[in-house]
C-alpha cells in the first residue's frame, strides 16, 4: 500500500482494517484535490473557479437508511422511537464487508475536528473513495493546523464508500444504502450514497449523542454575535431563512449550522458552511454568493451551462443545490467559532398557513415547547393544482439528527435560558395576506428591522398584544414595519378563513405535542395553543 501526504505514522489506515487498499491520501489539500477529482471525472470546473459535483441518484440525505448500533452503551440512551437500531452482529458483517470492498481501491484520508472548543472537540478521521468527498469535508470540518496532523489521534472514524451496496439480508439495513452509527467504537459507516451531507450530518449526529451528559447542548442552529459580544442563536429548518438571516454584515458569523452550548458559551461544530443555492442572487445573499466564485468551493448538484457559469434558478436535478465553503470566505466570519453565552434565540418558521406572526417574544417555557415541536411548514409543489401547505414537525429543529430523547434537549436549553437570562423570540419568515397560493412571502426587509430590533433589545421595550391563538406577546407598533403585517389576522381578506386557518394550527400543534406531554412538568404543557379555539 502507497501512502502519500501528512499523517500520524501510528494510526494509519492499516490500523483500522484498510491496509489492502492500494494507495492512501491523507490530508490533501484544495489544490491536489481539485487535480484529482477533475483527473477521475468525478467533478468538474466551473467558470469562476469553484469545483461541481453530480451526487446521482441521491440529492439528500437517506433519512430511512440510516442506522444506530443498539448494545448495552446506547440501549436505554438512545430515543429509539425515532432511531433505527442496527445489531452488533449485522454492524460487524457490514464493516467487514465495506474494508473488503475498498481493498485494491485508492482512498482518500481527513483528519479533522468537530467542535470548536477543546473540552468538548471531536477529532474525525474520514475516508472517502472520491476525492470531490475529501474536498468537502474538509470545507465543512474544522481544518488542524499542519503540524499537528502528526500526533492526530481520532475518536471517531468515518468510512465512506458510495460504490458499496449494503445487503438487507445480510446487513441489517433496508436498502442498497446505509448510513451505519457504532457510537461505542466511534465508527461510521455510509455506503451506496454519493450525497456528501451524510459525512456532515454523522458528525452532528455523534456530538449530539455525546455532549448532553457533559451538560452540553447540542444545537442545529446557526450562530452570530455583535461588536458588544452580544452572541444570537437562530434555530430553523431548511428553507427558513437560518444561513441568510445569520449571514448579517454588521455581525460576526460564528457559524450556520451546528453550535454547541457549554460552560463557556457556544462553539461552532464546523469550519465550514454548507448553504442552499437554489435561486441564490448576488442581490439577496451576497455574501453566500460571493463563495460560488471561488476556487475551493464545491457546488453539489448545480447546473452549468455550456460555459461553465451556474444557472442557480434551475432546479432540474433538485431543489437542494447546494455549496460547500470554509467558513473563512465568509469575510465576517469568526476566526474562533466561539463566543459566550447568548444574549437572544431566534426560532425561525416559514408558516405557508399564513398564521403567525412575523415576531413573538416568547416566555422559557413557551420557548422549551416551541423548541420541541420544531414547526415550519412546506409549500405542495409537485401536484398540479394542490396549494394546502404541509406542516412539518421536527422536533428540536433537527430531529434526523437526534440520538436522544427531545425531552434531555429541551430541558438542557430551558436550563441554559434560565441561567443565564436569554430573550427568545420566534420569527415567522412564511407566508402572510393569505396561505400560500394566496398570500404573499414575508417581507424579507420587515423580517430584517424586526430581527434588529429583537437583537439590539429594542424589541423588548415595545407595547405587545396577546396572541389569541398561541398565548405569546406580539408587538403592537414598531418602526419601519408596516404594523398591519405585525397582526396576520388584519392581512386576510376574510377575518374568518384566518380564524379558521389558525384554528386548524392550534390543533396540528396540540396533536404533535401529545408524544412529549409525559415528558416535560405543567409549566410547559401550560405554554401549549389555546386548545380551547382548537375545540370549538
Amino acid at each position: 500500500m502507497e501512502e502519500l501526504g501528512v499523517n500520524n505514522p501510528l494510526v494509519g489506515v492499516a490500523a483500522i482494517g484498510l491496509g489492502d487498499a492500494a494507495r492512501i491520501y491523507y490530508n490533501f489539500r484544495e489544490r491536489d484535490l481539485y487535480e484529482e477529482a477533475i483527473r477521475r471525472k468525478e467533478a468538474v470546473l466551473t467558470a469562476d473557479g469553484a469545483l461541481c459535483a453530480v451526487t446521482g441518484q441521491h440529492t439528500g440525505r437517506s433519512a430511512k437508511d440510516k442506522f444506530i448500533v443498539r448494545d448495552n452503551h446506547t440501549d436505554d440512551q438512545i430515543w429509539w422511537d425515532n432511531n433505527k437500531p442496527m445489531s452488533p452482529e449485522h454492524f460487524g458483517i457490514l464493516h467487514k464487508d465495506m474494508l473488503a470492498h475498498a481493498a485494491g481501491k485508492e482512498l482518500f484520508v481527513q483528519d479533522l475536528i468537530g467542535g470548536a472548543d477543546a473540552e468538548n472537540e471531536l477529532p474525525t478521521r474520514v475516508v472517502t473513495e472520491l476525492a470531490w468527498h475529501s474536498l468537502f469535508i474538509r470545507n465543512l470540518l474544522i481544518r488542524p493546523e499542519r503540524s499537528k496532523l502528526a500526533g492526530f489521534q481520532p475518536k471517531l472514524t468515518i468510512i465512506n464508500l458510495p460504490t458499496f451496496r449494503a445487503d438487507p439480508a445480510r446487513h441489517g439495513c433496508r436498502t442498497e444504502t446505509v448510513i451505519a452509527c457504532d457510537f461505542t467504537n466511534g465508527i461510521v459507516l455510509i455506503g451506496g450514497t454519493s450525497y456528501a451531507g451524510e459525512m456532515k450530518k454523522s458528525v452532528f449526529t455523534a456530538l449530539n449523542y455525546m455532549l448532553p451528559p457533559k451538560g452540553v447542548m447540542p444545537m442545529h442552529c446557526s450562530a452570530n454575535v455583535g461588536p458588544a459580544g452580544d452572541a444570537a442563536v437562530f434555530f430553523g429548518l431548511s428553507g427558513t431563512g437560518k444561513t441568510t438571516l445569520s449571514a448579517d454584515p454588521s455581525r460576526t458569523l460564528i457559524g450556520d449550522d451546528e453550535h454547541g452550548w457549554g460552560e463557556d458559551g457556544i462553539f461552532n461544530f464546523e469550519g465550514g458552511c454548507y448553504a442552499k443555492t437554489i435561486r441564490l442572487s448576488a442581490e439577496a445573499e451576497p455574501e453566500i454568493y460571493a463563495t460560488t466564485k471561488r476556487f475551493g468551493t464545491v457546488l453539489e448538484n448545480v447546473v452549468l451551462d455550456e460555459a461553465g457559469v451556474p444557472d442557480f434558478n434551475d432546479a432540474s436535478r433538485t431543489e437542494n443545490t447546494r455549496c460547500a465553503y470554509p467558513l473563512h470566505f465568509i469575510p465576517n466570519a469568526s476566526e474562533t467559532g466561539r463566543a459566550g453565552h447568548p444574549k437572544t434565540i431566534i426560532m425561525l418558521t416559514a408558516d405557508a398557513f399564513g398564521v403567525l406572526p412575523p415576531i413573538a417574544r416568547l416566555t422559557p417555557e413557551q420557548a422549551m415547547y416551541h423548541f420541541l415541536s420544531g414547526y415550519t411548514a412546506k409549500v405542495a409543489g409537485t401536484e398540479k393544482g394542490v396549494t394546502e401547505p404541509e406542516a412539518t414537525f421536527s422536533t428540536c429543529f433537527g430531529a434526523p439528527f437526534m440520538p436522544r430523547h427531545p425531552a434531555e434537549y429541551g430541558n438542557l436549553l430551558r436550563d441554559l435560558i434560565a441561567k443565564h437570562n436569554v430573550d427568545c423570540w420566534l420569527v415567522n419568515t412564511g407566508w402572510t395576506g393569505g396561505a400560500y397560493g394566496i398570500g404573499h412571502r414575508m417581507p424579507i426587509k420587515a423580517t430584517r428591522a424586526l430581527l434588529a430590533g429583537a437583537l439590539n433589545g429594542e424589541l423588548k421595550k415595545a407595547e405587545t398584544r396577546i396572541d389569541p391563538n398561541f398565548g405569546f406577546a406580539v408587538p403592537v407598533a414598531v418602526e419601519g414595519v408596516d404594523q398591519k403585517i405585525l397582526d396576520p389576522r388584519s392581512t386576510w381578506s376574510d377575518a374568518s378563513e384566518y380564524d379558521a386557518q389558525a384554528k386548524k394550527l392550534v390543533a396540528m400543534f396540540i396533536t404533535n405535542f401529545a408524544k412529549f406531554e409525559d415528558h416535560v412538568d405543567h409549566t410547559v404543557r401550560a405554554a401549549a395553543p389555546n386548545a380551547n379555539i382548537a375545540a370549538e
